[in-house]
Order: structure tokens, then C-alpha cells, then sequence
């Protein structure tokens, strides 16, 4: 009688503890993120107070507070409560082409909104047309060759120099905003319009990634959390919205390309050897996204496309080369212009640490938690999953360390953060819609609470 009495009791116990010690585990990962979001804002305020210029009107963000609605704010709630209320199940059910189709609209719609929270003007039209940014320079290049011969000459601060962010970045994204001037697409709007389009690919090629490396079910359960991912706010619009599109696609060329056995697959190879070339030339830290190439062929290991992928690659550094962009020269002259401006006064101490609270940020709570999962049981996700979650936290990892990324990491990471939405097919799928709407909420919060300076 005993028996019976104390076997019931120590079945329910037992699973209930185990039960609740998961979403306990969850909420302080989540907890400690957000603390670690406060503490950067608390030290970066006190540096503020102390005279210390971090060019920073509310830090970690590159921000000012301002809370305020917009246009986007209507139809970025909406759609947000479409994705999670349909999102995992669509992503379950429907044929990959379809479901890429539909992803597609609704996270370049997502991202719009979001962007429209800003405003038309600032939102769309001023984001690119700074004097600071791309298309200042425009009216500067008579010709690509001659701006190529003689760009590592203006990159120093002086007379005559780049804006900043041309000087601070390879040629090609110059060049990107040159041939759309060349062929009748300049301005602002046409710019802004780009990066949000084939930044919105970025969702896509990761979850092709994936599926290309045998891994369909998790690029299906990860697909609306990276449509949700916070960082899209900063997505739209930033130009390194484009580097991590036009990075994400070339990554999954490759994975297309060298996992199939025929003459297409070795086209497709040679292909994103083209595209991961030009990516070189868009961002000097884009180098770090060879982490992820690098996990694809470790994972596929065969020899004929990846000679045609590194042959494609090849083209593109001698063609650049030839024409008297010399990659390493320029990243040495980057690196004496990164401390002739703000970075100079920028701590090191305060952003190397600082700069992950803006990731907590980008991330949001259900990345958070699945990392904690995954830590704790790598085997819950796919071993391709697994190793570009990996890459991911790498490339962070040393673009956080080298010291050349103090402060606006929110923009300038994004070909690495957006990663983070794989290891989120490792939450259970019952909860799903609650992680969803946590990521949701996060990224309506920022761009309501803020306005960003991307």
C-alpha cells in the first residue's frame, strides 16, 4: 500500500522539476542578456558624463531615445501576428518553392514597415545620400578603372579623402552605387530600395544553405524566426544590409554548387566564387564570412566544384588587382583612417564588451535561449546547422577582438548575426509562437522606443 502510495507521487515529480528547469535555464540566459544591455548603458553613460566622446547619444546603440510612431507602425504589427500566427506552420507544411516565394514578400514587407516607422524622408530617402555615406562620392568617379587606380589614395584623412564610409570600405560597394548612378537608378530612394531588396534575400539563402547541406527540417523551423530576427530593424536601411545579402547568397551557392554531381553544379560553384570575391570587395571584415564557405566545404569535401568555386574567387582578386586596388594595402590604410576619427576616443575597454549587448539586442530573447539549448545539448541540431551557428559566434567573436568594430556593430554585423536565427529551430515546436512574438515585440519595442541612425 505504501508502495502504490509513493510510486505516483515521485513519477509526477520528477518530470515536473525536469519540465520547469528548462524555461527557469531560458529566462536567465534572457536575463543576463538584458542585464548586460543595461550595464553598457549605464557605463556608457557615465562615460558621456565624464567628458569621453563615444559619439553615442544613448549607448551601446548608435540611437537617440525618441519615442514616436509612423506610418510602418500598422502594418509592421500585422505582419508581425502574421508570421506567428502562421509562420511555423506554413514553414512546415508548404513545398520549399512556394515557401521561399511566400518568405520572401513578407520579410521585405516586415522590413519596409519597420523602416516606415521612420518616416518616408528619413526611413528611405536621406538614409544613403548623407555626406557621409556612398552616394556623396558618386559625382567624384569619371571612370570605375580610374577610381580603382587611385582609391587607396584618398583613404587616409586628408584634403580631397573619401567620406567616411567609402574610405572605410573596399571599392565595391562604391562601385555598386556607381553602376546603378551609371544606368539611371541614383538618388536615395533607389539606393535605399536596393539594400532592402536584396538584404531581404538574406533569410532565403541561409535557409537554402541549409537545405543544401541535408538539413531541410532545420531550415524550415528557422525560417520565420529569421523573418522576426530583431536585427532587421537595422536591416532596412543600411547598405551592410546588402553585404549580408549578397554574402549569404554566395554561401549558398556554394553549398548548391558542391553538392551537386553535374556541369550545373560546377556553374553554380563558379558562380558564388564570383559573388564571395566581390563580397571581399565590399567590407574588409566580410573576410570573416569565409568561416562560413569554410564550413560548407568542410561538410561537402569535393574537389571539382570547389576548383571551381576558388577559381571564380581568383577572377575576381586579379581583375580588382590589376586594375590598382590591392586588398591588403587598402585594409592597412583602413586601419590608420579607423583612429584619425571617433574610434580614436572610443574606448576599447568599454566596447569590447558593450558591443555584445548590442548583439543581445539584434539577437533577441529566443536566440538567446536556443544558444543556451544548444550548449547544453549540441546535439539537439544538425551537425551543418551546428557549425555555421558556430561560424557565427567566430566571426563576432574576432571582429569583436581586433578592435576595428567600436560601437554601430548593430549595422555593421549583420552578415553574421543574421546566422543567429538557425540555432532557434532547436526550441520546441510547441513553443514556437511565444518565442515568435517574443522577437516581434523586441524589434517593435527598438524601433518605437528609438531612432536609429540606420
Amino acid at each position: 500500500m505504501t508502495e502504490l502510495n509513493q510510486s505516483p507521487s515521485t513519477e509526477h515529480v520528477r518530470p515536473s522539476w525536469r519540465a520547469l528547469l528548462s524555461p527557469l535555464s531560458d529566462l536567465l540566459v534572457i536575463l543576463g542578456g538584458a542585464l548586460l544591455v543595461w550595464r553598457a548603458w549605464v557605463v556608457g553613460e557615465r562615460l558621456l558624463a565624464r567628458g569621453v566622446d563615444i559619439y553615442l547619444d544613448l549607448p551601446p546603440l548608435f540611437a537617440s531615445w525618441a519615442p514616436h510612431t509612423g506610418p510602418g507602425t500598422v502594418p509592421a504589427i500585422l505582419l508581425a501576428l502574421l508570421v506567428i500566427i502562421a509562420g511555423p506552420t506554413v514553414a512546415a507544411r508548404l513545398r520549399w518553392g512556394p515557401l521561399l516565394a511566400v518568405t520572401y514578400p513578407v520579410t521585405l514587407g516586415w522590413m519596409f514597415s519597420l523602416t516606415m516607422i521612420e518616416g518616408w524622408d528619413f526611413g528611405v530617402v536621406t538614409k544613403l545620400s548623407n555626406p557621409k555615406n556612398y552616394l556623396a562620392e558618386i559625382d567624384r568617379v569619371d571612370t570605375v578603372s580610374s577610381m580603382l587606380s587611385g582609391f587607396t589614395e584618398r583613404i587616409l584623412l586628408e584634403p580631397g579623402s573619401w567620406a567616411v564610409h567609402v574610405s572605410g570600405h573596399p571599392p565595391g560597394a562604391l562601385m555598386v552605387f556607381v553602376w546603378m548612378d551609371r544606368i539611371g537608378l541614383g538618388g536615395g530612394i533607389a539606393a535605399s530600395v536596393m539594400c532592402m531588396l536584396v538584404g531581404s534575400t538574406t533569410v532565403l539563402s541561409i535557409a537554402s544553405t541549409l537545405r543544401a547541406l541535408g538539413e531541410e527540417h532545420v531550415a524550415r523551423a528557422m525560417l520565420p524566426f529569421g523573418v522576426l530576427l530583431p536585427g532587421m530593424v537595422w536591416m532596412g536601411v543600411s547598405a551592410d544590409a546588402m553585404f549580408a545579402g549578397v554574402a549569404a547568397c554566395g554561401i549558398a551557392l556554394l553549398a548548391v554548387g558542391t553538392t551537386r554531381g553535374d556541369r550545373l553544379g560546377d556553374l553554380v560553384a563558379l558562380t558564388s566564387g564570383l559573388l564571395l570575391g566581390f563580397t571581399l570587395y565590399l567590407s574588409y571584415g566580410l573576410v570573416l564570412a569565409g568561416l562560413f564557405a569554410l564550413v560548407v566545404l568542410a561538410l561537402t569535401r569535393r574537389l571539382r566544384p570547389i576548383l571551381f568555386a576558388v577559381a571564380g574567387f581568383v577572377v575576381v582578386v586579379v581583375l580588382f588587382t590589376v586594375h590598382g586596388f590591392w586588398w591588403l594595402e587598402g585594409y592597412e590604410l583602413v586601419r590608420i583612417r579607423y583612429y584619425q576619427g571617433i574610434a580614436d576616443t572610443r574606448p576599447y575597454s568599454y566596447f569590447v564588451w558593450a558591443n555584445l549587448a548590442c548583439v543581445v539586442l539584434v539577437a533577441g530573447p529566443a536566440v538567446l535561449a536556443s544558444l543556451r539549448r544548444l550548449a547544453t545539448a549540441p546535439r539537439r541540431l544538425e551537425l551543418g546547422a551546428r557549425l555555421l551557428t558556430v561560424a557565427a559566434l567566430v566571426a563576432i567573436a574576432a571582429a569583436d577582438l581586433s578592435g576595428m568594430s567600436k560601437a554601430e556593430v548593430e549595422r555593421i554585423w549583420l552578415p553574421f548575426t543574421m546566422w543567429l536565427a538557425v540555432p532557434c529551430a532547436v526550441l520546441p515546436r510547441g513553443q514556437h509562437r511565444w518565442w515568435l512574438t517574443a522577437q516581434a515585440v523586441l524589434a517593435l519595442l527598438i524601433n518605437h522606443l528609438v531612432i536609429t541612425r540606420w
